[in-house]
């Protein structure tokens, strides 16, 4: 059996605060999740169309590196990484509050 990497309650708490802040908002309208052995990703859409607008990944093999954590654009460019998810998603929601 293949060990999927996933995002943990935690995590996915942060996400779907920024999420449901920006869909209150009218800003996005649907995301995506998907579990693979190397990396998780959450994929958020503006509408549902064929590319997504943002996409949070996490990639432990990175941990020691960069950063596990990173948002990427619609282009395919990284707005940020780092090894705080809450960090990280500040770009998203930059009066995101998370509490320590």
């Amino acid at each position: 059996m293949v060990a999927l990497v996933s995002f943990d309650r935690k995590e996915l708490a942060l996400i779907l605060n920024v999420y449901g802040k920006k869909v209150a908002a009218g800003e996005w309208r649907d995301y995506a999740l998907d579990f693979g052995r190397e990396r998780a990703m959450f994929s958020i859409y503006q509408r549902t169309s064929e590319r997504p607008l943002y996409v949070v990944e996490k990639n432990p093999k990175l941990a020691r590196k960069q950063g596990q954590y990173m948002v990427i654009g619609a282009d395919g460019r990284i707005l940020k990484r780092g090894h705080d998810l809450a960090s990280v998603l500040r770009i998203l929601d930059p009066q995101l509050y998370v509490v320590r």
